[in-house]
């Protein structure tokens, strides 16, 4: 897949594969089929088949697995995801350059081929005191997100993982063409739940966010449809809500 265009990514974290099928039948039939997001809830409940499925009904598909371990369990694994031809995958950027690198090498396909790549920063769950007195990490958020963007660049990833809080920052850094996938992506008028680091999709638009990954405000709507166009229209478009 080639640096795509700005888009909203919805997060399906359901338990089953009859769950999210059924999320996915409410947009048959519209003109704009969501970039679906399949999380290790999904992906360990349903196995890759889940994947093979949402590709077959013309979806772009994030598989968000965090990889974490040492470069050639990664390597060897990532050989393995690479044929399940997703869009966009992940690691964690904690795991060091040589694991990054290592994720790409086995990724690539003997075509020269393979996935989007890009690594989780930060958890947009976790603030400053958790970094601190958790992780023992005494830097500010902002550095140690961009120390490990910059990380993500040298190891030849596509982009990070992060807050839209630090998309701006990473594309000063990292370039243009560094893509900033964001989640922690909430509407004004919504509750924003375990999450730490919010904005808006509008804000998130304004701060240089590339992707922004939402889930509940749109999975848990009422009407998941008009939530998700919402999104697209305050995002992707830039109308105000």
């Amino acid at each position: 897949m080639k640096n795509p265009v700005r888009d909203v990514i919805v997060a399906c974290d359901f338990p089953s594969a009859e769950d999210v099928l059924s999320f996915l039948a409410k947009f048959d039939g519209r003109p704009r089929k969501p970039f679906v997001k399949i999380g290790m809830e999904l992906f360990y409940g349903a196995g890759p088949d889940i994947v093979r499925t949402v590709k077959k009904r013309g979806h772009h598909v994030f598989l968000d697995l965090k990889l974490h371990d040492i470069p050639n369990t990664v390597r060897r694994t990532m050989r393995v995801l690479s044929a399940l031809d997703v869009d966009l995958c992940n690691l964690h950027a904690a795991g060091t350059v040589a694991m990054m690198q290592a994720a790409l090498e086995g990724l690539t396909r003997p075509d020269g081929t393979r996935p989007l790549l890009i690594a989780v920063t930060q958890l947009t769950s976790t603030d400053q005191t958790m970094l601190e007195n958790e992780l023992l990490i005494p830097r500010p958020m902002a550095e140690v997100v961009l120390h490990y963007a910059k990380n993500a660049k040298d190891a030849g990833l596509d982009g990070v993982v992060c807050s839209p809080l630090e998309a701006k920052t990473v594309h000063d850094a990292c370039g243009a063409d560094f893509l900033t996938v964001t989640p922690g992506v909430r509407f004004a008028d919504g509750e924003i739940g375990d999450q730490k680091r919010v904005m808006t999709p509008a804000e998130a638009r304004k701060a240089g966010s590339d992707f922004i990954v939402v889930g509940r405000p749109i999975t848990a709507s009422p009407d998941p449809v008009a939530a998700y166009e919402r999104c697209v229209r305050e995002f992707v478009e830039g109308e105000d809500a």
